[in-house]
């Protein structure tokens, strides 16, 4: 059993070759929180909305970076979806991890990024990048006077994250409803929403049947995405 980490993924279009199915190898448990990503920029790029920030790139094209946490990470394909929606031409920089390109989007080396609340919201609080708006479908409890991408200017775009837990196929009915029971229990804790909500993170829960859903309809959407955008790991 293991817990998946933050979605969107791109699950096996990003890797020409893979040696598991998820929808056949592994049995979802339960969603565990749904979270969001900050669309941020360089205090030095002169940009201070999502829709000036469309202009700004269509303008110049080619010469915008978005920096991310590595090639397939949410950040770069939530990237790659704003891009195929808005038009734009922005040149993707993958990093080793999320903390080396925040740096770098402070000292403005980078231009923009769509990073989890967790590791970017210290830095937009501070000043140090410039919030423009969050990735999900609705307004961030963390951040409740940014809008979405979508109210911003982008109708439709939405690129939630969440993190789950899953087991390998073939775990018994009773082990996975007694397993599933347990976590959206601990969810509704006070000790948990008060915990995962300074990440910036919301609550998931829901049965195994609701999480797999939730599974199926993100690795079609974000294959096609990275389809579009030829994004390869290998």
């Amino acid at each position: 059993m293991k817990t998946v980490p933050a979605a969107p993924s791109p699950s096996g279009s990003i890797w020409s070759r893979k040696p598991y199915d998820i929808e056949r190898d592994f049995q979802p448990i339960a969603q565990v929180t749904r979270g969001q990503m900050l669309l941020a920029v360089s205090p030095k790029l002169p940009v201070h909305s999502v829709k000036e920030l469309i202009d700004y790139a269509r303008k110049n094209p080619g010469k915008l970076s978005n920096a991310s946490s590595s090639n397939g990470s949410p950040g770069h394909v939530g990237a790659e979806l704003f891009k195929s929606m808005t038009a734009t031409n922005i040149v993707h920089i993958p990093y080793r991890g999320g903390s080396l390109a925040i740096n770098d989007l402070i000292a403005g080396h980078v231009d923009l990024m769509f990073e989890s609340l967790q590791s970017i919201a210290p830095f937009a609080r501070s000043g140090r990048v410039r919030a423009l708006a969050v990735s999900g479908d609705h307004r961030s409890p963390s951040f409740p006077e940014l809008p979405t991408v979508a109210e911003a200017g982008v109708p439709g775009y939405v690129a939630a994250t969440w993190t789950g837990v899953i087991a390998p196929a073939g775990v018994p009915r009773p082990i996975v409803d007694k397993l599933n029971a347990a976590i959206n229990k601990a969810i509704a804790s006070e000790a948990f929403l008060e915990k995962f909500s300074k990440f910036g993170d919301e609550p998931g829960g829901g049965t195994p049947e609701e999480f797999a859903a939730t599974i199926k309809a993100d690795s079609a959407k974000w294959a096609e995405v990275v389809k579009r955008s030829g994004a390869k790991l290998d």
